[in-house]
């Protein structure tokens, strides 16, 4: 190796040590996606503060870290892209071209390529990060919104709106290869830490459907609704040890939790208004939902069950994602 070479590689990985420190003495961060004011608010989990707001693109939902904790990604619906921010700056980066109105997206588990729903042509698409382009695409159900990629990363989940389906993609071959029917009006799509389950809300249905994930089949459908059917299932989110779920109600202003192994709803949490995304900290202790209206963030206590804190957000805050 020559000596600017060694240069070169000396200052790459001071860059790298500079880039781990600050993640690290930021600690535990929480980025909500605002839909209506297009930003995204950055909390400090250790304070329970406001950060940052960060000016993203036209219309932000989805919201995904990256494994590697270095970069956060938000759909932009409306500028046809995902948008990257910066952890360690909380800057926003770039725009990488998403196909038309991207709106919920997942991460292969090694972090190489994003899986997208382009909810008004009906397509879901594959990005590669590192090209920083669509590589692929295909047709799948109608209004597709809700992605999961499976633990193992072979599959990859989409829900559709209007056709009431999920699509089942093998992500080797970005082919949908098995059509589920699920409950009416699809939207997010949750597996179980083992990869044996998937779990899809239905806002209209007012249930979940619990689905074999290795024989891409519904198994047994969960009502969440109560006497004046208010519920309305939204987001959804499996503790670490996969014994509950929690699934986020929209315009029940709740979170129902769900027992894994018996399937019965224990109880229901009250929360902000609107209640959309939820997400869950890699510990299992604490669940944060994004309220809508409320322009917040309730944080609950998954020992007690609780609501323990409520946190500032925008409005039209959508959804959540957690660096660890």
């Amino acid at each position: 190796m020559t000596a600017a070479r060694r240069k070169i590689f000396r200052v790459s990985l001071v860059g790298l040590w500079l880039l781990a420190a600050a993640c690290a003495e930021a600690g535990p961060r929480l980025y909500v996606s605002n839909e209506f004011v297009d930003t995204v608010t950055v909390i400090d989990l250790q304070t329970e503060e406001r950060v940052a707001t960060i000016d993203v693109g036209d219309r932000p939902r989805g919201i995904k870290a990256s494994p590697d904790r270095r970069h956060v990604y938000v759909a932009l619906g409306e500028d046809d892209a995902i948008g990257v921010i910066e952890v360690a700056s909380n800057k926003a980066l770039e725009n990488i071209p998403a196909g038309e109105d991207p709106e919920v997206f997942d991460i292969s588990p090694d972090g190489r390529f994003l899986y997208v729903s382009n909810e008004e042509v009906n397509t879901a698409s594959l990005i590669d990060i590192a090209e920083r382009k669509v590589v692929k695409s295909v047709r799948v159900g109608v209004e597709p919104e809700g992605v999961a990629v499976s633990p193992d990363g072979k599959w990859v989940y989409v829900s559709s709106e209007t056709s009431h389906t999920i699509s089942v993609i093998d992500a080797a071959s970005f082919k949908v290869v098995a059509t589920v029917l699920v409950g009416d009006r699809p939207r997010a799509i949750a597996f179980s830490p083992d990869g044996t389950r998937a779990y899809v809300t239905a806002e209209v249905g007012g249930n979940v459907s619990i689905l074999d994930a290795k024989a891409h089949k519904v198994l047994e459908t969960i009502s969440v609704l109560r006497g004046e059917e208010k519920e309305k299932p939204m987001g959804v989110a499996v503790t670490p040890d996969g014994s509950k779920l929690y699934v986020s109600t929209g315009r029940g202003n709740t979170v129902a939790v769900i027992d894994a192994k018996t399937h019965n709803v224990l109880r229901y949490i009250p929360v902000g208004k609107r209640a959309w995304g939820i997400a869950i900290t890699p510990d299992g202790k604490r669940v944060f939902t994004a309220n809508g209206v409320s322009a917040n963030v309730s944080v609950i206590d998954t020992e007690t069950d609780k609501v323990v804190s409520t946190l500032p957000a925008g409005k039209g805050a959508w959804g959540v994602a957690i660096v660890w």
